[in-house]
């Protein structure tokens, strides 16, 4: 056994998460080949995952094969290497060289680029014209933003961010109360290098502070009394490593650096016995928030969160009573430094039963009797800290089969300092000398599913009103149309809430007990939006996932993020357009839904100075995967009223 060997005892299934151990060993083989280049960074450290098929002839007690995939950054040029080393055997399975594409920017880097803007003689007299000198330095906020796609000539062949700048009283202030207007970097990250300074002119500075801080403000509420929530006999979920099992529900969670909280092989335990698999893989693959004021100063905002920052990477410990509330399990998650190093973010996961209300009731008028199911769920989420706003994401499992993803938005919105007075186009004002520019917040959900297995079709149903005539002669009737997608073009699709549109993914080859073909369907919630820039612009090409709600690939590993793996400064037309351009069959298949969905935010001064959350997402339900309502087996409650 060389020095990078492992036994196959240190982890039980292939799919447990990346271990620190294993980060190291990887890391290790890498630096021990001599390839790799001197200074390099690296993106990304992270499970690369078996196939399909190597999962499904896996058993337990098996050996467990494990390798992990790294994005390396070779230099301060444009260009990644892609490895896949065998920690187990000490080898690098795989070595590619990727040039002309960006990797997502390095928080290290990002570090560097405040201290190097700080000391530019340009950038300070941008400030001194502001009246902020030199001993206010420290106080400048300098956020580093991804620059996009615009023809700026400094784009070319480098990897650059634009960086934005706010003022602060304090260390503990609220920076984003203070946008220093007008003024963007563009900065060379690989090289630490300011490229050019632009001010586009003065704007006063707000004159409040802004502060959320409860010591900041007046007065407090006094008549909020507790809530308890106590589990006396513990939850009723057991953990085995990363294997969840809570009532019938089954499933594993590990954890990626950009789309953080990931679920795999959910599956139902049926009352005959049959473990029925759904998902096989389930997460956010992209997101982008892109703003809608044409105007140089903010017209360029355009972050994909996932794919140019990291979701995981920017995940934040959760704290119990604050973030969670109740019988909590927590799992940390490692990941690895840009310095290849294993980093733990402590308590990233969330999971805890919640009470949910009623479940389902009803009282029989006739015999005088009533009965009444309590619903709860089972919560799995993360909570992710990009700049200034802040993205939960909240798996629920309940009881009756259903799915849901809720994401929750808070934080604080990207401002912009005007004229008092003034009332800008394409903002609103939301404090004294503050607006915030409209933008909207798109999340692409990349959905493998295995109903019942991997074949799978998906159909389109709305709600068809009839026409008058003999078959409708009171003009009430409606029906449920259902077109298959036949397609990758065809199953490129929108939301249509006059239609109560949703998507049907159905098993053609498995029926229930009333001969009907098994299936889950997709149901819309809340806000869902498509993206308002125009197709043919530089974030309509980028983002090309969020022009459509719906759309369906057959499976293929290596389609994993709906804007492409290197979306920072891509041209665009990448991931899904392209993929989809070829119109495979998405007929008897196995299928991967990418639905996309969010938020259109026209900022209120409600949302001034911390936003109240905001809420988007989507509801997978059972239609035909059971024969009844799978909930009757649900006790009643304890108390002497909830069934007579």
């Amino acid at each position: 056994m060389t020095q990078h060997e492992m036994t196959k005892a240190e982890v039980a299934h292939p799919l447990e998460m990346l271990t620190a151990e294993e980060v190291k060993r990887a890391v290790a083989i890498l630096g021990d080949s001599g390839r790799l280049p001197d200074g390099a960074l690296f993106a990304s450290v992270v499970l690369h995952e078996p196939a399909k098929d190597v999962l499904a002839q896996w058993k337990p007690g098996d050996p467990v094969e494990r390798r992990v995939r790294a994005v390396i950054v070779p230099g301060p040029e444009c260009g990644v290497i892609e490895a896949v080393v065998d920690v187990g055997a000490g080898v690098i399975e795989a070595w590619e060289e990727i040039e002309h594409v960006r990797p997502t920017l390095l928080m290290h880097e990002a570090a560097q680029a405040i201290g190097t803007i700080r000391a530019n003689p340009e950038y300070l007299a941008a400030l001194a014209r502001r009246g902020i000198t030199a001993d206010m330095i420290n106080r400048v906020q300098i956020d580093p933003w991804p620059a996009g796609v615009f023809g700026y000539e400094c784009e070319e062949g480098r990897r650059i961010s634009r960086c934005i700048s706010f003022l602060r009283d304090d260390q503990t202030d609220n920076g984003y109360a203070r946008p220093i207007e007008g003024l963007i970097v563009h900065f060379d990250n690989g090289r630490n290098v300011v490229l050019e300074v632009h001010d586009h002119g003065i704007t006063p500075l707000p004159p409040n502070r802004a502060s959320y801080l409860a010591e900041d403000q007046p007065r407090m509420r006094t008549d909020l009394k507790p809530i308890s929530i106590t589990q006396p006999e513990g939850p009723s979920f057991t953990v085995d490593g990363n294997l969840v099992r809570w009532q019938k529900w089954q499933f594993r969670i590990t954890f990626d650096p950009f789309e953080g909280l990931v679920l795999h092989q959910v599956a139902y335990n049926d009352d005959d016995g049959r473990l029925r698999p759904i998902l096989h893989r389930a997460s956010i693959s992209e997101m982008v928030v892109p703003y809608g004021d044409p105007e140089p100063l903010h017209g360029w905002k355009n972050a994909f969160d996932a794919g140019e920052w990291g979701l995981g990477r920017m995940t934040q410990s959760l704290m119990l009573g604050c973030d969670c509330l109740g019988e909590i399990h927590y799992f940390d998650a490692t990941l690895a430094t840009e310095h290849g190093k294993p980093w733990v973010i402590e308590n990233a996961i969330c999971m805890h039963e919640e009470d949910y209300g009623i479940l389902w009731k009803h009282v029989d008028l006739w015999a005088g009797r009533g009965e009444v199911r309590r619903s709860r769920r089972l919560v799995v989420s993360f909570i992710s800290t990009v700049g200034n706003y802040e993205y939960g994401f909240f798996w629920y499992f309940y009881l009756d089969g259903n799915i849901q993803l809720e994401v929750k938005l808070t934080g604080i919105v990207s401002p912009m300092a005007i004229e008092p007075g003034t009332t800008p186009a394409f903002a609103n004002v939301i404090g004294e000398g503050v607006a915030a520019p409209h933008h909207q917040h798109m999340f692409n959900a990349r959905l493998d599913f295995d109903v019942d297995g991997e074949s799978n079709e998906i159909y389109e149903v709305d709600a068809e009103r009839m026409p008058p005539g003999p078959e409708n002669p009171w003009l009430n009737a409606f029906r449920a149309k259902s077109t298959r997608l036949e397609t990758e073009l065809t199953a490129q699709r929108e939301v249509d809430p006059a239609a109560s549109r949703t998507w049907r993914i159905v098993n053609p080859n498995v029926r229930n007990g009333l001969g009907q073909p098994t299936s889950y369907k997709l149901v819309p919630t809340m806000s869902t939006p498509t993206m308002l820039a125009h197709p043919e612009s530089s974030v309509g090409r980028r983002a090309a996932f969020a022009q459509h709600n719906l759309w369906v690939t057959p499976y293929s590993p290596d389609e994993r993020r709906a804007a492409g793996e290197y979306p920072n400064q891509h041209p665009g037309d990448d991931g899904l357009p392209r993929w989809t351009a070829r119109d495979r069959s998405i007929v008897d298949t196995d299928l991967v839904v990418w639905y996309s969905f969010g938020v259109t935010h026209f900022v209120r001064p409600e949302d001034w100075p911390v936003m109240p959350v905001e809420y988007t997402g989507f509801t997978l339900m059972p239609f035909g995967f059971f024969d009844r309502n799978p909930a009757l087996d649900v006790p009643p409650g304890e108390g002497e009223h909830c069934h007579t």
